[in-house]
């Protein structure tokens, strides 16, 4: 089958979120081909090129959400083309532009363009204020249906999501009686910021990917992440019928709110940019036919934004064991006088507390090491903390550091991986006995099941999926406690036999529930399964380019006598109010496809 797998900052960038998973998923099903859609968030990104996409990638179509504000108000709808590649499949790659112009709108476009944006801004700003009902749901969805169908008619929408009618629009929104108070207090430049960010959001429906040889090919969309990415798959739905599997390892309503203070948004730009993204969530998790949590964590915050428990299925994120598989099946427990950290440092992992703790620990087990593997998070912010850690760790242990900023005989070391004496993560795990997790914020704990599969012992903070990953194979501790934090690791460091015991639990566990196979297993199946209730295919996708027929081109119901099934057209009849009047475009059909399409229409 065809996947359309859409991605937003990750793959197949060299850098980004799900990169790694992203890759892992389509090596690991080459019996599917698979178009890549790819938004890339920063030139930094794109010029770190890609990773090595393997044989059965079709094509690439990419585009930015990062590009100038300068750009959209000079280009129009030049951003619609993005660029496009053809894959190794399809016999070498070949990069091209498809720009589609925008044209200026007419009278009645600009008032279908205010009438549009007047009801979203009205069901965000509500959502603002006293959260959001069914009909401010209903509103929401047909207006970002319709500006979808005006983007596709016109060229897009970038500048004139910029215009001076957006701000006023936004402005008589935030003004209206039932908004909050937050809301209200919107400025001038709120609103113009506010308008910048809506447009980056909603850059997707300016895309010219939504035609017949785009995402009206394929039998099924992915998409690797809420919010921008799943945009093409709510449209890919919406115009041509495709079932639209959704994938999240983190909620993007979650991030925003844990975003930091200091991020150049005021308090009204925050609360509007929330409401909008949970209204976004909603629809995507209403249209999803399923939904795949990387971790029951992200499950309830799914199900806090809509979702239907029916359509949520957990999925956890595949790892390559293999890579830790000496260590996990040595007999070698590690440095048993050593403490290991492993990640990215930064102020969410709290390494201050895990210093004061290891002071604490100091004190009971005088001979005891902390080893702190990773580097500073991208950025002057990163630096800076890292940094202060090292600042604290010679201020916390004066008599046996040479210097403020040298490791010598300091308990605390602070090193990066790769060296002569750690060459590789497996090793990093090796060398210690206990590895601890100090996070005040996580997601899915990615360095906890890296020290599972070596069998360690572990120390871990309850924030996140933490304790569902853990499962009771380590010692849990409630965060921003250094003491508590300090307990648990005497308390391993003073007993081997149960470090022993939980690591090999641990190891049991991780291999049971975070392979890349058991992940490649549960996608496998979940293909087949949304694939099996999918209409008929045209008849011009029946054959693929060497005249071999295509798996499911034509499903098996097809064969049965009289009518069997509407097909993704009468689905469009019947999928909402704005539905009998999609574009004509998006109903252009040939051959059987058609006429299955017709009969649908004539029963709905």
């Amino acid at each position: 089958m065809r996947i359309g797998l859409l991605t937003e900052g990750g793959y197949p960038y060299a850098t980004g979120e799900s990169r790694l998973w992203c890759d892992r998923l389509v090596r690991g099903l080459p019996q599917h081909e698979f178009d890549l859609y790819a938004l890339s968030r920063s030139a930094r990104q794109e010029e770190q090129g890609w990773v090595r996409l393997p044989p059965h990638i079709g094509r690439v179509r990419t585009a930015s959400l990062w590009t100038s504000d300068d750009e959209v108000l000079r280009g129009g709808g030049a951003l619609r083309g993005g660029r496009t590649f053809r894959g190794g499949g399809r016999g070498g790659l070949s990069a091209g532009m498809r720009p589609r112009g925008g044209r200026s709108f007419g009278r009645r476009e600009r008032g279908r363009f205010t009438a549009h944006l007047t009801a979203l801004a009205t069901s965000v700003c509500a959502a603002a204020g006293s959260g959001t009902g069914d009909e401010a749901a209903t509103h929401f969805t047909e207006a970002l249906y319709g500006l979808a169908e005006l983007a596709v008619e016109h060229g897009g929408l970038p500048a004139a999501l910029r215009s001076e009618t957006t701000v006023r629009v936004l402005e008589s929104a935030c003004r209206a009686r039932g908004t909050g108070r937050t809301v209200q207090a919107a400025t001038v430049p709120d609103l113009l910021t506010f308008a910048a960010e809506l447009e980056r959001a909603l850059r997707p429906l300016s895309l010219d990917w939504y035609d017949e040889d785009g995402l009206g090919s394929a039998d099924l969309c992915h998409a690797t992440s809420g919010g921008a990415a799943a945009l093409p798959g709510l449209l890919a739905k919406r115009f041509f019928g495709v079932p639209l599997l959704v994938t999240e390892h983190g909620v993007r309503l979650r991030a925003h709110y844990l975003a930091t203070p200091d991020e150049p948004f005021t308090a009204p730009v925050r609360a509007l940019l929330a409401a909008f993204r949970g209204q976004l969530a909603a629809e995507v998790y209403r249209q999803a036919a399923v939904i795949t949590p990387g971790s029951t964590h992200v499950r309830r915050w799914q199900e806090k934004c809509g979702a239907d428990r029916a359509r949520l299925r957990t999925v956890y994120p595949g790892m390559m064991a293999d890579r830790f598989r000496g260590v996990g099946e040595s007999d070698d427990g590690g440095g048993p006088g050593t403490l290991v950290w492993v990640g990215r440092v930064e102020p969410a992992k709290d390494l201050i507390a895990l210093l004061h703790a290891f002071a604490e620990v100091r004190r009971a087990v005088p001979d005891v090491r902390l080893r702190i593997f990773g580097a500073p998070a991208q950025g002057a912010d990163g630096d800076a903390y890292l940094a202060t850690c090292r600042a604290l760790a010679a201020q916390l242990f004066p008599d046996e550091a040479t210097g403020a900023h040298t490791p010598g005989d300091n308990p605390v070391s602070f090193e990066e991986i790769g060296g002569p004496e750690i060459p590789d993560l497996a090793e990093a795990y090796a060398a210690g006995g206990v590895v601890v997790l100090s996070s005040v914020v996580e997601g899915f704990p990615v360095s906890l099941v890296e020290a599972m599969f070596c069998g360690r012992a572990t120390v871990s903070t309850d924030v996140g999926a933490v304790v569902e990953v853990i499962g009771g194979t380590g010692l849990v501790v409630p965060p921003r406690n250094p003491r508590a934090l300090a307990d648990a690791c005497v308390a391993l460091l003073r007993d081997p036999e149960r470090r022993a015991r939980l690591g090999a639990a641990a190891r049991a566990r991780a291999l049971e529930l975070f392979t890349v196979e058991q992940n490649l297993a549960a996608f496998r199946g979940i293909y087949l399964e949304l694939i099996s209730r999918s209409p008929a295919r045209r008849e011009a996708d029946a054959v693929d380019a060497d005249g071999e027929p295509r798996p499911f081109a034509t499903p098996a119901e097809a064969h049965v006598p009289g009518r069997w099934t509407a097909s993704r057209t009468s689905a469009l009849v019947t999928a909402g109010p704005d539905a009998a009047r999609r574009p004509s475009w998006a109903i252009r059909r040939t051959g059987a496809y058609a006429a299955a399409a017709g009969a649908g229409a004539g029963d709905a």
